[in-house]
C-alpha cells in the first residue's frame, strides 16, 4: 500500500474518531445502537438457552433486537404490538392445529386466518409478525410428540418473546436511552440553509438583470426538489417529541411540557411555508421567459429586479440566523433575527416603491411583478412571525432548561 493510500486511510479512521467524539453524531448513536442490540440479543440468549434451556432460544434475542428502537417510547408501544401479534399468531396455530391436525389443510386455515388477523391496524408495522409466529408455531407443533409437549412447546414460544422483548426494552431504557431532542433544531436549521443557499445563488444574477431562460429554470428545478427535505425535518421534529416520551434521562423530564417544542414546530411549518413562496418566486421569474415575445419584459423589469434582489439579500440574511439556531443561544438569536427582520422589511417596501416610481402594472397577469410583490410581502410577514415565535420563546425559557 502506498504512502498516500496509507494517509488517506488514518485520516479517514481519525474522521470518524472525531465523528465519534460528538454526542449527537450519525456515527456515535449507529455505534451505540449495535452495542445495546447486541447487549440485548447477548441477554435474551443466556436467558432463553443457560437459564431456561428452551427448545426454540434463538425467539428471545431475535425478539430483543427489535426492540431496541430509535426512542424509548417505541419499543414500549412496538413491543407491545409485537408480544400482541406473536400471541395471536401463536393463538390461530393452538386452536386450529389442536383441533384438526398437523395437515397441509389445517396449515392452509393457519395461514389464511393469521395473515387476515395481520391486516388488523391495532398491530401496526408488527401485524407481519402474527403470520411468522404462526408458521414457526405450526412447524413447532409438528415436531412435539403429544398434545402436552405441543402446548408446552406454543406456550414457550410466547414466554420467549415476552423475555426477549422486555430485555430489549430493559436494554434501551437503562443503557444511555436514546435523546433526540436536538433533532428539532437540525430539521429547522436544514430547512433554513435550503433556503438560504438557493436564494444566495439567485441575487447575484437577479442583481446584474434578467437572469436566462437556463438559469431560472434550474433555480425552479431546485425549488421543486425540497419534498424530501420538508418531510424529513418534520420527521426530525416527531422523532425530538416522542424521545422525551417515557424517557427517564432527568434532562428529558424537563423537557416535558415545555413551550420550546411548540415554538419550533411553528418555526418550522413557517419556513415550509417559505420554501412555497419561494418556489413560486422561481416560477414566476421562469415563466417570464415562457410568456415573452419579441422584445421580451421590457426595460423596467431589470430595475425592479434589482431592488428585488436586494430584499431576497436581507431574506438570505434572516435565514442565515436560523441556519445556526441554537437552544443555548437562542436569546441572542431571537434578538438579531428581529432586527433582520426590521431590515426585511425596509427592503420590501423599496420594492414596493419601485413598482409605484415606474407605474409597473401588479395585476397584469402576464407581467411578472405582481406575484413577485405579493410574494415578497408573505416572505417579510413569515419571518417577522418567525422571528416573534422565538423571541417570545426565549422570554419564556421552558422550567428548569438552561435556555429557552
Amino acid at each position: 500500500m502506498s504512502d498516500t493510500a496509507t494517509r488517506e486511510k488514518w485520516e479517514r479512521v481519525a474522521d470518524w474518531g472525531r465523528r465519534l467524539r460528538r454526542p449527537e453524531s450519525s456515527a456515535r448513536r449507529s455505534l451505540l445502537l449495535v452495542l445495546k442490540s447486541a447487549l440485548a440479543a447477548t441477554v435474551s440468549w443466556f436467558v432463553s438457552y443457560e437459564l431456561m434451556n428452551a427448545t426454540s432460544p434463538a425467539f428471545a434475542p431475535f425478539s430483543a433486537v427489535l426492540m431496541v428502537q430509535v426512542t424509548v417510547y417505541q419499543s414500549v408501544v412496538q413491543s407491545l404490538r409485537y408480544v400482541g401479534a406473536v400471541a395471536a399468531g401463536v393463538a390461530v396455530q393452538a386452536v386450529l392445529g389442536l383441533s384438526a391436525g398437523p395437515d397441509l389443510v389445517t396449515f392452509a386455515l393457519v395461514a389464511l386466518v393469521a395473515l387476515a388477523i395481520s391486516r388488523w391496524r391495532v398491530l401496526g408495522a408488527q401485524g407481519t409478525q402474527v403470520a411468522t409466529a404462526a408458521f414457526f408455531a405450526f412447524a413447532t407443533y409438528t415436531g412435539a410428540s403429544d398434545n402436552v409437549d405441543q402446548v408446552k412447546e406454543l406456550g414457550q414460544i410466547v414466554l420467549l418473546v415476552l423475555i426477549g422483548s422486555a430485555v430489549g426494552v430493559g436494554v434501551n431504557v437503562l443503557v444511555a436511552p436514546p435523546l433526540r431532542y436536538r433533532s428539532a433544531e437540525w430539521g429547522i436549521r436544514a430547512l433554513a440553509q435550503e433556503i438560504h443557499d438557493l436564494l444566495d445563488t439567485m441575487t447575484p444574477e437577479l442583481g446584474e438583470g434578467a437572469p436566462d431562460a437556463d438559469t431560472t429554470q434550474g433555480w425552479r428545478n431546485r425549488a421543486d426538489r425540497t419534498g424530501t427535505l420538508i418531510a424529513q425535518s418534520r420527521e426530525g421534529l416527531r422523532t425530538a417529541r416522542e424521545s422525551l416520551r417515557l424517557n427517564p434521562r432527568p434532562w428529558a423530564r424537563r423537557r416535558r411540557g415545555t413551550l420550546t417544542f411548540e415554538a419550533y414546530d411553528r418555526t418550522m411549518e413557517a419556513l415550509v411555508r417559505m420554501i412555497s413562496q419561494v418556489t413560486a418566486v422561481t416560477r414566476s421569474l421562469d415563466q417570464q421567459h415562457q410568456d415573452e415575445e419579441g422584445n421580451g419584459p421590457g426595460p423596467d423589469y431589470a430595475p425592479f429586479l434589482r431592488a428585488y434582489a436586494t430584499f431576497l439579500s436581507s431574506v438570505v440574511d434572516f435565514t442565515e440566523i436560523l441556519a445556526t439556531l441554537d437552544e443555548d443561544h437562542l436569546s441572542d438569536q431571537a434578538g438579531r433575527l428581529d432586527e433582520a427582520a426590521d431590515g426585511l422589511e425596509r427592503c420590501r417596501s423599496e420594492v414596493v416603491r419601485t413598482t409605484e416610481e415606474r407605474d409597473l402594472s401588479l395585476t397584469d397577469p402576464t407581467a411578472p411583478y405582481g406575484v413577485l410583490v405579493v410574494e415578497a410581502t408573505r416572505l417579510s410577514e413569515e419571518c417577522r412571525y418567525t422571528a416573534q415565535v422565538l423571541g417570545r420563546s426565549a422570554d419564556n425559557p421552558p422550567n428548569g432548561s438552561r435556555t429557552a
